[in-house]
């Protein structure tokens, strides 16, 4: 049986590389317009039919991730090499370039055109083997041009095709804890999520490394080794998306709006003075490992960093020692705090009991609002 001419039907044709791998498959590296991307593959979604039997391979769709991509293609220029993986019917055609190759030529790939069905019934001669959010946002981006890199192997076989998705996403996502430091090291326009992200982790880099910092050299970071480093990067970040996040926060009316840039400079002068004032007040806690101090456990830092919120709501607009509004809040709760020894009486909890989870979280945070409220109302009256 003779297959039909891929001239005859139509077809997309594209410039493309050639190669083999395995035993004689052809791989191709090639170029494509994102909006033609779903005119050629399929995504084969894994479920199971009504005898349990298992079908395709695929993730259900993350709506949430695929508009974050479109919004990002849509800021305008933007750089996008990620690659989208396909497997390809053998319905596709390959003619390989005339002419003599380049002087120092390696010959591992042969250049040429590849041709790939668009049938007119709807079916595909393509699957999605990686890449099945991104090429669903780049169909619904503004520029339907926008070129997208193609790595595809010749393959009918499912079971190839699920053994190629499982080892290209078995690999270790990158750390956020790393992620997070190299944020406000990039320039470029970012997705929404990303963005989001980098003002708490240019703040995380300056307490870290800052002179006046109450944090100086006690952040543990990926990038370096540091055996003074006792608090972990995370929670000091999400103290201050907590912060900036909440209507109420006190890093909120600097954060970025619509006609004013982020301003990073007056967050992390709040920090440092807040900061400085737990440090102080709390000194015979401040600077110890976790396991000898609460205070400087993730719990802790979270936990303090919402009475921070409160504490700095109350401080009268002329007033512009934040460090001393801040240590005379502080003194008065002092003494029910047992972040190194001692038993917190009102939780029902040894000072070490206390852990990171959202539960002790909260739980934390409650009872020092507390603890604030009643000596705050006990010295109005």
């Amino acid at each position: 049986m003779t297959r039909p001419r891929l001239n005859d039907e139509p077809h997309l044709a594209v410039r493309a590389l050639r190669t083999r791998q395995a035993e004689n498959v052809d791989v191709y590296s090639f170029f494509i317009a994102g909006a033609d991307l779903l005119k050629i593959a399929d995504i084969s979604r894994v479920h199971r039919d009504f005898q349990g039997a298992l079908h395709g391979f695929q993730r259900k769709q993350i709506r949430s991730h695929v508009q974050s991509i479109v919004d990002f293609l849509d800021q305008g220029a933007v750089l996008f090499p990620n690659a989208i993986i396909l497997a390809i019917s053998e319905r596709a055609r390959f003619t390989q370039s005339r002419g003599e190759k380049p002087t120092g030529d390696t010959r591992i790939a042969d250049a040429g055109t590849l041709r790939i069905p668009v049938r007119l019934d709807g079916s595909k001669d393509a699957w999605i083997v990686d890449g099945q959010q991104r090429s669903l946002a780049l169909s619904k981006a503004q520029n339907r041009t926008f070129p997208v890199p193609v790595v595809a192997f010749v393959s009918q076989d499912l079971s190839v095709h699920r053994e190629q998705f499982i080892l290209v996403n078995k690999a270790r996502p990158l750390s956020p804890r790393l992620i997070n430091e190299l944020l406000p090291e990039v320039q470029s326009a970012l997705p929404k999520d990303l963005s989001a992200r980098k003002i708490p982790s240019e703040l995380v880099n300056l307490l870290h490394v800052g002179e006046d910092s109450p944090f100086r050299k006690l952040v543990r970071r990926p990038s370096e080794e540091n055996a003074e480093a006792i608090v972990t990067d995370t929670a000091i970040l999400q103290m201050i998306k907590n912060s900036m996040n909440s209507p109420l926060g006190a890093l909120a009316p600097y954060k970025p709006t619509a006609s004013t840039s982020a301003r990073v400079d007056e967050m992390y002068h709040v920090l440092v003075a807040y900061w400085t004032a737990v440090a102080e007040v709390f000194a015979e806690a401040w600077g110890k490992p976790p396991t000898e101090s609460r205070l400087m456990h993730s719990a802790g830092i979270i936990a303090m960093g919402s009475l921070m919120d409160r504490i700095l709501l109350r401080r009268p607009p002329a007033l512009n020692d934040i460090r001393a509004h801040a240590r005379n809040a502080l003194i008065r709760i002092a003494d029910k705090c047992h972040w190194t020894s001692g038993r917190w009486e009102e939780l029902d909890r040894e000072w070490n009991d206390i852990q990171s989870t959202n539960k002790d979280v909260r739980m934390l945070e409650d009872h020092l609002s507390r603890l604030d409220h009643a000596s705050t109302f006990s010295k109005v009256a």
